[in-house]
């Protein structure tokens, strides 16, 4: 049979039943709508909560960390090696807190094809002087560039200019520490690193995360600020940060390189393994979430569709009568209940960009992400594609059993009962 008087019969077998089919047409677009702005913004919000570690989180830290010695001197002992040792109070070891060889290690890091890039990094705490009080803090030393480029570090400075701390004897505060010490941009701060030795520090910018107790304590100056504040040479590192080009790798490359530099490695997927798992989850939520408002729009149009066929059995068993066989009728059902779905779902996807942007515009201003103007959204072009192909597949099997019943109808039986 051709295809053309197929779908000349399925077009009158619509029409003729048109507030069934939109009905169900509308069963699909709303589904596809829904599925569309639900994946499209809560991916975004997963996407924005996700930024507020990794854009800050490097995929692998190098750091020395202070700890006591394994090797005790009792247990070095021929005298006691064969005895029970018990050690209490032990006290770190004389190990320090700087990269030894650091400038090779980096070398050895940026000629690795996995990494993308390399960062440097000083901590340092320091005590401000504000009149007779004193406030605890922490000032990190940065290559503001690499800082730019690899953290996103620009994207959290709500006030001031961040290449200003490439001067020496500048300093970026934390937002609430600067709230702390009722400091303005301009003003000139004191602070003491931990060995007694005093800097004056000119504010330059507030940085503001949007997470308060890391703004609380946090400053950012230069590298080379930090190691005149600390009284150390230009080689003096303490942590050298890592982002590679899939993060994946993270844990394989942080063992390998521990065990050949000999130095502390924490890859990102252990330290936030918990948080990877809660992204995972809401993930997994909002695709189950969409998929049932498709699946339950499918059974919308199989219902329609067992009704339609139980209207016009007569009209089935004509076809039959005259020349359409079992195949045909099937085809002209499933025409039907796909000509729903591919109508429907185009118009849904449609409806379900506007919406994102819609979303997109509606004004989303909190004191704990102060960079963030609007709801976020992600306007993935994989969602209209599942939910394209999904509206399609859902409706198909939707008009399928019913495509079959109509398809095994009997003419004569039809004809005699009428």
């Amino acid at each position: 049979m051709k295809w053309s008087l197929i779908l000349e019969i399925s077009q009158a077998l619509m029409t003729a039943r048109l507030k069934q089919t939109l009905v169900a047409a509308v069963g699909v677009t709303f589904s596809i709508t829904m599925f569309v702005t639900l994946l499209g913004f809560m991916n975004g919000l997963n996407t924005m909560l996700d930024g507020l570690v990794l854009n800050r989180t490097p995929h692998i830290r190098f750091y020395n960390e202070i700890k006591p010695n394994p090797d005790q001197p009792i247990d070095l002992s021929e005298e006691f090696s064969n005895s029970l040792n018990i050690i209490r109070s032990i006290k770190p070891s004389t190990s320090r807190l700087s990269i030894h060889n650091s400038e090779s290690i980096m070398k050895t890091l940026e000629s690795d094809v996995r990494v993308k890039g390399l960062s440097p990094k000083i901590s340092a705490q320091v005590f401000f002087n504000v009149g007779a009080i004193d406030v605890t803090g922490v000032v990190n030393g940065i290559d503001v560039d690499k800082e730019a480029e690899l953290f996103a570090f620009r994207d959290y400075i709500t006030a001031g200019n961040y290449e200003e701390i490439k001067q020496t004897n500048s300093i970026i505060l934390g937002k609430g520490a600067a709230n702390r010490m009722l400091a303005d941009i301009g003003d000139v701060i004191q602070a003491t690193s931990a060995r007694g030795n005093t800097i004056q520090l000119k504010v330059v910018g507030y940085y503001e995360s949007g997470l308060a107790d890391y703004d609380n304590v946090n400053s950012f100056a230069s590298i080379e600020t930090v190691q005149k504040m600390l009284g150390e040479p230009a080689s003096y590192i303490t942590d050298i940060q890592v982002k590679l080009t899939d993060l994946d790798l993270a844990p394989p490359m942080a063992k390998e390189y521990r065990e050949i530099f000999g130095i502390d490695a924490d890859d990102i997927q252990t330290v936030n393994a918990q948080f990877e798992t809660g992204s995972s989850i809401r993930n997994l939520i909002s695709y189950v979430v969409g998929i049932t408002l498709l699946v339950v729009s499918g059974f919308g149009i199989y219902n329609i569709l067992n009704m339609m066929i139980y209207e016009k059995l007569d009209t089935i068993a004509i076809l039959k009568a005259i020349g359409f066989n079992s195949t045909d009728v099937k085809r002209i059902f499933i025409t039907i209940a796909l000509a729903i779905g591919v109508i429907g779902g185009s118009i849904g996807l449609i409806l379900g960009y506007f919406a994102c942007l819609g979303i997109e515009r509606i004004p989303f201003e909190t004191e704990a992400l102060p960079t963030i103007k609007t709801y976020p959204v992600d306007f993935s072009i994989k969602y209209y594609l599942i939910g394209g192909i999904f509206s399609i597949v859902t409706t198909y099997f939707a008009g399928f059993l019913p495509a079959r019943k109509a398809s095994s109808v009997d003419p004569v039986d039809i004809i005699r009962g009428k």
